[in-house]
């Protein structure tokens, strides 16, 4: 693979970083940016951030990383166990959206048990040198979106038909937005599949959805947990055979229904 290649698959893996990071702690687009112009931390605009959630950013310039790294480092340092420190409340305590937004969480990227990344590990990513923590990397192939849909709708139904379900599971869907409520409920009726990028952008909510449903115990399970979650249930349904039947299977399964069916009934007297 040429430095291209590796350049473009570090610009995904980035932009699935900054999403999961946003994610898993519910912040607002403008969380970031704040503090980095709150915190003197370095400079990165809104609309740069969005580029980069989307992979369309190509060439960030090294304040974008510097202040996106000394964030990273300042939560790791000073929001230990989701706890703010006495110094990092001073400093905010003229911004108390940014304050609210780290008191209700404020992990930063970095895998358990390993150093925290900074604004070279983080620029590391972008370029394709660097794995993200596994935590934050939930790419997901093109390929097995239809197969990850399919187990999405075995799992969220406990493998019934939609029909009998449907009304517990929309409600536990928080999803207020009405394409995307009708859009899960395709997903979940079998009449459409989520695309990748549909997929990977659902995930927060799907694992909130598990959660409402009482599928999670004693609490929510990170995104990663549900996309390993779904991986299994897609490998087991194909162990049992539920994709890539031929047409001809299903009609010759119909035709052994109908034959049992003129058996258990026989025809009546004419």
């Amino acid at each position: 693979m040429g430095y291209r290649d590796d350049l473009t698959a570090g610009r995904v893996a980035f932009a699935h970083l900054i999403r999961v990071w946003h994610g898993r702690n519910g912040w607002s687009h403008r969380v970031l940016p704040g503090l980095a112009e709150a915190l003197d931390l370095g400079r990165v605009h809104n609309s740069q951030l969005s580029m980069l959630r989307n992979g369309k950013l190509a060439s960030p310039g090294p304040e974008v990383f510097l202040a996106l790294g000394r964030i990273n480092c300042l939560l790791a340092e000073q929001a230990i166990g989701g706890t703010l420190s006495p110094e990092l409340r001073q400093l905010l305590v003229a911004h108390p959206e940014l304050l609210a937004a780290l008191e209700a969480s404020a992990l930063p990227v970095q895998a358990p048990g390993e150093p925290v990344l900074g604004p070279g590990e983080l620029l590391e990513v972008f370029v394709g040198l660097r794995q993200p923590p596994a935590a934050f990397d939930l790419r997901i192939a093109d390929a097995e979106a239809a197969a990850l849909s399919a187990a999405l709708a075995d799992l969220f139904c406990a493998g019934r038909p939609w029909r009998l379900c449907r009304e517990p599971v929309l409600a536990a869907y928080p999803v207020t937005k009405r394409q995307r409520r009708d859009r899960f409920g395709e997903v979940m009726a079998g009449q459409r599949d989520y695309s990748a990028a549909e997929l990977d952008a659902e995930l927060p909510d799907l694992s909130l959805t598990l959660a409402a449903l009482g599928g999670a115990g004693e609490g929510e399970l990170e995104t990663d947990q549900v996309l390993e979650l779904l991986r299994q249930r897609a490998r087991e349904l194909q162990e049992r055979g539920w994709a890539a039947a031929p047409q001809s299977d299903l009609g010759a399964a119909i035709r052994a229904q109908l034959a049992g069916a003129a058996v258990a009934c026989p025809p009546r007297d004419a």
